[in-house]
């Protein structure tokens, strides 16, 4: 195979940025994609943490957006870091990035996606910026990066395709990963924050209807109790509520009946006032402290090699998954039984919630199997073993501290920070309830993370012998 060496500004039509400053902002409109949106693990951006802009500051603000195709490249920060511009485009871009577009005449897009993405390049431009306190690959140094380019354009396009079909595959996994994670936590805001099937057994009990029913329909998703017209009577409700469970029921199996009717039956009937607000009747409020056992992580000494390299998962927030994939797959760094015996750290079972404290504060992550992780961490088990519903607590947890932040950061979580929130502990049988209902979803989540987790292997082994033609594509 021949190889052209081309720097990196000449594969290029068009470099778009947006001045380097930051644009205004506002509370809703179109997306504003930051750096912290673009990772190499995922094929498009992520809308995490996302801002708006106005319709207005998106026509007029901007040098350029865009386009299907393109490449959203990292400049600060963590420079090279990139994804590829999905069909349609429905963002702009901050600062700290630009959009590039290849040259077609050079090089197939999706050729330099997968070039720039490889270990080679992304070496090199790590080495561009060391001794930096803030790391820059600006884009008047894009000439000083230099490519080595197959001069066989089919070569390209063919290296390109299976790159990006590998990213696609895994792309797809994310998505119903989103799917499923999100109707995780619909079931758990249902149940534990908006109390539903409770209010639904209130409503019942005012219209003279079985409460019971009432709960399971609620459970079910079957219907929100309200009224779906104004000259429709409360009566003529409740007849649909009970025809569309009716219906529900029928395409259940006897066990599926039998455990909705189960789970209807371990909700109470009134909500009462507490300390917290209105929570159901019998909950007990509680510090969220008291529900959990808290185990601290721990480093092993980072100069002993025999500490390091073996083959226990040591997790730190760079090991963060995604939202939606919730499970720790793999770790950057993994330590030996020698080191775990010689630290502070500790083996925690699977199961365990494990929460950063300091430095990127709040990001969650669950852990599929036995693993240990640094000290900027906490491990959170649940008292009766409840890793889901625990899991959900927390995430409630971080959620009521960014409120209670007013829309600033808190910078660290201690043992005392879980003592000051309170929740409302529903009975043991119902958090066991709860983890049943999910465990499907979990499973699959799992699954799909372990599967992309292989992909992205082979993807990434795959890569680098296409490039330097070691391999060929038939």
């Amino acid at each position: 195979m021949k190889f052209e060496t081309i720097p990196f500004k000449d594969l290029l039509s068009e470099i778009i940025d947006n001045r380097g400053k930051t644009c205004p902002t506002v509370d809703e409109g179109i997306p504003l994609i930051a750096t912290n949106c673009v990772n190499n693990n995922t094929l498009y951006p992520t809308y995490e943490r996302i801002r708006y802009v106005s319709k207005e500051a998106y026509e007029n603000w901007f040098r350029g957006h865009p386009e299907p195709g393109d490449i959203l490249f990292v400049t600060k920060g963590s420079p090279g870091r990139c994804n590829f511009v999905p069909d349609p485009v429905e963002f702009c871009i901050a600062q700290d990035m630009v959009s590039i577009r290849a040259d077609e005449n050079k090089i197939d897009n999706k050729f330099l996606f997968a070039l720039l993405r490889s270990p080679q390049v992304q070496h090199q431009i790590g080495n561009m910026h060391v001794g930096s306190l803030i790391p820059h690959f600006k884009k008047g140094d894009f000439d000083k990066l230099f490519l080595e380019v197959p001069s066989d354009r089919d070569i390209q396009k063919k290296i390109g395709e299976q790159y990006f079909k590998f990213s696609q595959k895994i792309h797809l996994n994310q998505q119903t990963n989103e799917t499923l994670e999100a109707m995780a936590q619909a079931i758990f805001k249902s149940w534990f924050v908006d109390f539903d099937p409770v209010r639904a057994k209130m409503e019942a009990k005012v219209a003279e209807r079985d409460p019971n029913r009432a709960a399971m329909a609620a459970i079910a998703g079957v219907s929100s109790f309200a009224k779906s017209s104004e000259d429709k009577s409360l009566e003529n409700d409740w007849d649909e509520i009970e025809t569309a469970l009716e219906q529900k029921l029928n395409r259940m199996s006897d066990d599926q009946r039998t455990q909705l009717q189960k789970t209807a039956e371990l909700f109470p009937d009134e909500l009462v006032e507490s300390e917290i607000g209105v929570v159901p009747k019998g909950w007990e409020v509680k510090p969220f402290y008291d529900t959990i056992d808290i185990i601290g992580g721990g480093t092993p000494k980072t100069k002993i090699d025999e500490y390091w390299d073996g083959d226990i998962l040591w997790y730190s927030v760079v090991d963060a998954p995604n939202e939606s994939d919730l499970f720790v797959i793999n770790t950057e760094k993994k330590i030996t039984k020698t080191g775990l015996e010689n630290s502070s750290a500790k083996l925690v079972d699977a199961g365990t919630t494990i929460i950063s404290a300091r430095g990127t504060v709040g990001k969650l992550a669950l852990t599929p199997k036995p693993m240990t992780y640094n000290q900027s961490c906490y491990g959170l088990r649940s008292k009766i073993d409840c890793p889901y519903f625990n899991f959900y607590k927390t995430k409630q947890l971080v959620e009521s501290l960014k409120r209670g932040s007013h829309g600033s950061v808190f910078d660290t979580i201690t043992q005392k920070t879980f003592k000051t929130i309170e929740i409302a502990q529903p009975s043991e049988n119902l958090e066991q309830r709860f983890d049943e209902a999910l465990d499907g979803l979990m499973s699959m989540i799992k699954k799909n993370s372990e599967e992309n987790k292989t992909l992205s292997q082979l993807r990434d082994t795959l890569l680098p012998k296409l490039i330097s033609g070691d391999m060929e594509l038939t």
